[in-house]
């Protein structure tokens, strides 16, 4: 049996499930939407510092054109300790896990939830998250998606800036630095504030100063690219890898670093032309389409409409700064977290992704799976 579009026309209606995981590094806020299905993987996310999963996701997942995942995959959330709505202040007794202990969590939750394989989704901290349990436990990894992540350490210069951020900044003020540039910051003061708001009166601040103490104490992700003739063993990400970064985020440099350092015939860079530090929220569609592209490329969605994402990729460069086209519309908006009921139109150019690595064939084989 080969999976359709048609397998789940009718009105789609994914079962929820809540649980709090148990592992060696304290108990992790789950959310599982959907039912399993033995032959595919599942979808985990993991949010960034200063959001949670509804914060980070909802857009994204929320979107109309998302369906078209979400009913041949389930999905599951993901929240560090003490990250989730309403959580109550960790122990003062609680150590706090470091990312790579945070990484190895994962492994008590698919334990939890009987799960093989997945298709991670990451931002930020979560995309390292992600990426570190990926190099340990490449046989539980089918692909991975991530958004703003930095395989780097804090150097010296940058623990003593963050220092001086921590005594003369605000927490929300210093999440907000992490998440967006400063062009966006200046200029949607609107998003800015929304998400502000949220950091404010929907996470727990003593929580989110020990998670992001954690992320900034991060070790490098230690990846190196392998040589063309591969007759030197490196570490590196064995499956299939998908960076996405906005233009205006401020992880453009270490993104593109990432990609540099990865298995080029395995990885894509998709840099959002005129996309801020959260792509998922700036431009859900084009995210959506890419990873519809994406998940293809590993097997599955064989018959995916991405007739879109084609026309906007069939002339994409290999070149990262190469030139685009600056013809604007104006039919995409951005979306807010719920609670703030904000959204603000923007033009995005008709060529609104640029594609490091332009054969696009490896996304958009034919590809069929077996029920």
């Amino acid at each position: 049996m080969v999976l359709e579009d048609s397998e789940c026309d009718s009105v789609f209606e994914p079962h929820v499930t809540e649980d709090y995981v148990d592992t060696a590094f304290g108990k992790l806020h789950c959310v599982l939407s959907g039912t399993q299905k033995h032959n595919r993987p599942i979808i985990l996310t993991f949010h960034d510092v200063g959001l949670n999963y509804k914060a980070c996701f909802e857009s994204l997942f929320a979107h109309e054109d998302m369906k078209e995942i979400t009913r041949h995959f389930p999905v599951l959330h993901v929240e560090a300790p003490g990250q989730q709505e309403e959580a109550k202040t960790l122990s003062s007794s609680y150590v706090f896990p470091t990312m790579d202990q945070l990484s190895e969590t994962l492994t008590s939750v698919l334990k939890h939830f009987g799960l093989r394989s997945i298709i991670g989704l990451g931002v930020g901290a979560g995309a390292y998250v992600l990426a570190k349990f990926a190099l340990n436990h490449p046989d539980m990894v089918d692909g991975l998606v991530l958004i703003n992540i930095n395989p780097h350490a804090e150097g010296l210069m940058d623990t003593m800036a963050s220092k001086l951020t921590e005594w003369t900044h605000t927490l929300p003020d210093t999440i907000i630095a992490h998440m967006f540039g400063k062009v966006e910051i200046q200029t949607n003061q609107d998003l800015i504030a929304t998400y502000r708001h949220h950091i404010t009166t929907n996470m727990n601040q003593a929580n989110v100063t020990q998670f992001f103490r954690s992320y900034l104490s991060r070790s490098a992700l230690e990846v190196e690219r392998p040589v063309p003739d591969g007759s030197v063993n490196v570490r590196t990400l064995k499956c299939s890898t998908l960076l996405v970064v906005g233009d205006f985020s401020p992880a453009v440099e270490p993104v593109v670093d990432c990609n540099s350092k990865l298995n080029p015939t395995k990885t894509t860079l998709l840099k959002m032309a005129d996309c801020g530090g959260l792509p998922q929220v700036d431009q859900p569609a084009k995210v959506i389409e890419a990873l519809k592209y994406f998940i293809q490329g590993l097997g599955y969605l064989s018959s995916a409409s991405m007739t879109r994402l084609r026309s906007r990729t069939s002339s994409s460069t290999s070149s990262f700064d190469g030139a685009r086209s600056r013809s604007h519309t104006n039919d995409s908006q951005r979306g807010g977290l719920p609670s703030a009921g904000t959204e603000k139109q923007r033009h995005h150019s008709d060529n609104a992704m640029e594609v490091s690595h332009a054969n696009m064939d490896r996304f958009t084989k034919s590809s069929q799976v077996a029920c």
